[in-house]
């Protein structure tokens, strides 16, 4: 289908619209106010979002982010909407379609004032999501997903619990970029390495893993 096509060069372009915002942020961090450009062990990718700088400098990087953050939350929504076509389940293919989208609308937000308030509520949706999800491979013949799924989820609660944190927030600037890389990871590995006949049998009841996906 378009949309599936569609996914991996929207993911693609994001990380390029946002690597170009590093590159025109002025500087700034919450570390070092005075520091000249984007420093990638202390800057959150949220800095890129301002209209200033911490600097206090025109932030020349805003529209090159935001465009990125379309794309980015635009490719995941389009993940959501191809993978739960692939779930038998028609109540949790609906949690994970629309809780998906969903969280990716939020998501785009997060690159607005309300980003404090986005960030829980978009985070919220799209690990219940993504828990859906976690819950189907578990039950298919996926097992390197069977890693993947659950190591996200894991990564992604480690981020939330030191963005909640204040006292050990000084590691998060880095978490906030690990945790991009395995989203990015799984969702691209989920859309392009699972089909919908890996889940079918457990709309019949059947407790068989079929073998056939075990090299994955």
């Amino acid at each position: 289908m378009l949309t599936r096509k569609l996914v991996l060069p929207g993911i693609v372009l994001s990380i390029l619209l946002l690597f170009t915002a590093t590159l025109f942020y002025p500087g700034g961090s919450l570390v070092n106010k005075t520091t000249v450009g984007f420093d990638w062990e202390n800057n959150y990718i949220s800095n890129l979002f301002g209209e200033k700088a911490v600097n206090g400098s025109y932030n020349s990087a805003r529209f090159w982010a935001v465009a990125g953050m379309f794309c980015l939350s635009a490719s995941y929504a389009l993940f959501f909407a191809e993978f739960s076509r692939k779930i038998p389940s028609k109540g949790a293919s609906k949690v994970i379609k629309y809780g998906g989208i969903l969280s990716m609308l939020f998501t785009f937000l997060i690159a607005t004032p309300l980003h404090d308030l986005m960030v829980i509520i978009a985070s919220t949706i799209f690990l219940l999501s993504l828990f859906y999800i976690t819950v189907f491979v578990f039950r298919s013949g996926l097992h390197v997903f069977k890693v993947l799924c659950p190591l996200c989820l894991l990564v992604f609660y480690a981020t939330l619990f030191l963005y909640g944190s204040p006292e050990h927030r000084g590691i998060l600037p880095a978490m906030q970029k690990i945790t991009f890389a395995f989203t990015v990871i799984l969702v691209l590995c989920l859309e392009y390495f699972t089909t919908k006949e890996d889940f079918q049998h457990i709309n019949a009841g059947s407790n068989k893993n079929p073998d056939k996906t075990a090299g994955r």
